[in-house]
């Protein structure tokens, strides 16, 4: 299994840096989301999870970074970690960390809401 890098950009959109680790089993997404196909973006990391919870079948912590993310990229992130619990019922061994500026409140609150939504624990780390 290969492992997944994509180098984020910020121009009239902005894309988030990506680095999934199939050795590691470290997915890594930081940056800002704000892309004109959000599905596009997203579609391989979800597939890349998904052959790495069959194939690999290891511990997978997932890291996010993201700073800001728009409404469209919320509804990918949400399935993504929805793949994510997936695993974590079928015996997976999962970690769920968001970095979050710890004066970001807006940002911690749509943390919280994805671990609601998902029904996942979401560890969020503050910094600053």
């Amino acid at each position: 299994m290969e492992d997944l890098f994509i180098k984020g950009e910020k121009g009239t959109f902005f894309i988030p840096n990506v680095h999934f680790s199939a050795s590691t089993g470290i997915c890594e997404v930081n940056g800002e989301s704000y892309l004109e196909n959000t599905f596009a973006f997203y579609q391989p990391l979800i597939d890349w999870v998904k052959e790495y919870t069959t194939a690999v079948q290891k511990p997978l912590t997932l890291n996010f970074g993201l700073t800001y993310f728009n409404t469209a990229s919320s509804r990918s992130i949400l399935d993504l970690l929805i793949v994510v619990k997936e695993y974590q019922e079928n015996g997976g061994d999962v970690t769920v960390n968001w970095s979050v500026q710890s004066w970001d409140e807006d940002m911690q609150q749509e943390i919280e809401d994805f671990a609601m939504d998902a029904d996942l624990t979401i560890n969020i780390l503050q910094n600053g």
